[in-house]
């Protein structure tokens, strides 16, 4: 195909995904405040008795849980933008790569969807927990709704990309940037890069950091097993991608 027919093919497909992310908001919108009580839990169960969250914009009461319909309908819309960009590549694919391919699909969505359930029920409750706990006394902790949102959303996006690497082990693998053996050699490599990750990703504090560091080395060393069954792209092939 020519580079305009692969621009116009883009251009579509990046239109589905935009009109199935508007539907899918449009069905939330009316549960956008429910969505904002259930993001918020983690945090509310730690605040003193007679404290609430407050908003200290005029329109934070609406644009916030506005916002965090409008995110939460990209996040349930990623399996079919992630299909829609597998249809893209597709073509240009070996036969053993097309394989792997809807294996590897599913995989990444499952993990992302993974990363979030972790930071939601393992993470924040630690997070809040101690950081209400070491309030100072006479501090009443009153967080910002948008504030609180920006939050939550860092850390999602964080930790969902984060258990996305055994897939891009898998990938680095399958394309032959790099092999299972120097994975192996680089391991010490990794796991500090795992901890200067976690510090640039996640708030100022050692728990997040070592919450979401920790997963990315054990998912790095999971990448690891399961690219020893993968078949490196050849540099020179005449197979085709039919």
């Amino acid at each position: 195909m020519p580079l305009v027919a692969h621009l116009i093919e883009l251009r579509t497909r990046l239109l589905r995904i935009v009109v199935v992310w508007l539907l899918v908001f449009a069905g939330l919108f009316y549960f956008a405040n429910d969505l904002y009580t259930f993001i918020s839990a983690p945090l509310r169960v730690f605040l003193p008795e007679g404290t609430s969250m407050i908003a200290t914009e005029v329109a934070s009461p609406f644009l916030t849980p506005f916002k965090l319909a409008l995110i939460s309908a990209l996040f349930l819309a990623m399996p079919f933008v992630l299909h829609q960009f597998w249809s893209f590549i597709a073509p240009g694919l070996y036969k053993h790569e097309k394989r792997l391919a809807m294996p590897l699909l599913v995989s990444s969505i499952l993990l992302f969807y993974a990363g979030m359930a972790f930071a939601y029920f393992v993470v924040f409750p630690l997070v809040f927990g101690f950081f209400t706990s070491v309030t100072p006394t006479g501090v009443a902790v009153m967080t910002d709704i948008n504030k609180y949102l920006d939050f939550v959303l860092t850390l999602f996006l964080a930790f969902g990309l984060a258990f996305e690497i055994p897939i891009a082990t898998v990938l680095l693998v399958l394309t032959g940037a790099v092999s299972v053996e120097k994975l192996k050699q680089s391991r010490a490599y990794v796991v500090v890069g795992c901890f200067v990750i976690g510090m640039v990703l996640t708030p100022p504090d050692v728990i997040s950091q070592t919450l979401l560091a920790l997963p990315m080395w054990l998912l790095y060393e999971v990448g690891i097993i399961f690219s020893r069954f993968v078949k490196p792209r050849p540099a020179e092939t005449d197979e085709t991608s039919e």
